[in-house]
């Protein structure tokens, strides 16, 4: 499926032509004294219906993007907008139910709760937003990324890449309309990271699911639409479709 009809499914979900953009956000930490400038001035769209890497070196600002992004953080100075509209300004309340009912969330540590069952995992967001739970919509989203007969064991009875099936299904029970993954591959061994890859790109092309990746691996990134490349709090370079090579290179560049 080419991004055009990602696009065009988004837009018909009301999110437009950008999923997320950034327009000259500025994030700072600490004191007067020691202030520090994780981001400065970034202004960026995240295409609907795309898979966009972020990388960039140790303290680039990589994290504090995404968060920012997702509404996790608030910014200092710019604006946020999710599918056209400003969520600079919103409560605390507002940015809750907004990352509930409309973002999903993929971490490196899956954050699996370990009591519950891998189908009590995914339901979990639904009872928390006390939405009504469908088993039939459960068994649906645990099939689409391969985990329907495992859907009664727990994380200890899981492997790794089992384990972040089960968290990117939970991300997307609520049909998000923006997943933002952060290290989604980083526990994992070679094989469960290219099965991950493997159902995010299924998710972008077959159903036009938007994807934020930040990650520190060039394979990874190499698997996305686009790249986008941060040092010092800045986006200093961006690549269409690269190789794992080409993002290596480019990597080690900013890094030297």
């Amino acid at each position: 499926m080419t991004a055009a009809t990602g696009t065009e499914r988004n837009t018909q979900r009301g999110l437009g032509p950008a999923a997320v953009e950034l327009r000259g956000v500025v994030r700072e930490y600490g004191t007067k004294q020691a202030r520090v400038r994780a981001l400065d001035a970034v202004s960026l769209q995240f295409p609907a219906g795309s898979w966009t890497a972020v990388m960039g070196p140790s303290g680039s600002g990589k994290s504090t993007l995404l968060h920012c992004a997702a509404g996790l953080e608030r910014v200092d100075a710019g604006q946020v907008l999710l599918g056209g509209a400003d969520i600079t300004a919103s409560s605390d309340a507002e940015l809750t139910k907004l990352r509930r009912d409309q973002i999903g969330f993929v971490f490196q540590t899956f954050n699996l709760i370990g009591s519950l069952t891998a189908e009590q995992n995914v339901a979990l967001p639904l009872r928390l937003g006390s939405s009504r739970v469908s088993r039939q919509e459960l068994r649906r989203v645990l099939a689409s990324v391969g985990m329907e007969d495992r859907m009664r064991h727990r994380p200890r009875e899981l492997s790794g890449g089992q384990q972040q099936r089960v968290a990117i299904a939970r991300a997307m029970v609520t049909r998000p309309a923006v997943l933002f993954a952060d290290e989604p591959t980083g526990a994992l061994d070679s094989k469960s990271a290219r099965t991950v890859l493997d159902l995010l790109g299924e998710m972008v092309a077959t159903a036009g699911q938007s994807i934020v990746m930040v990650t520190h691996d060039p394979v990874a990134a190499a698997c996305a639409d686009s790249v986008v490349f941060l040092s010092d709090g800045r986006i200093v370079d961006h690549a269409q479709r690269p190789t794992a090579r080409e993002v290596a290179d480019r990597l080690t560049r900013l890094e030297g």
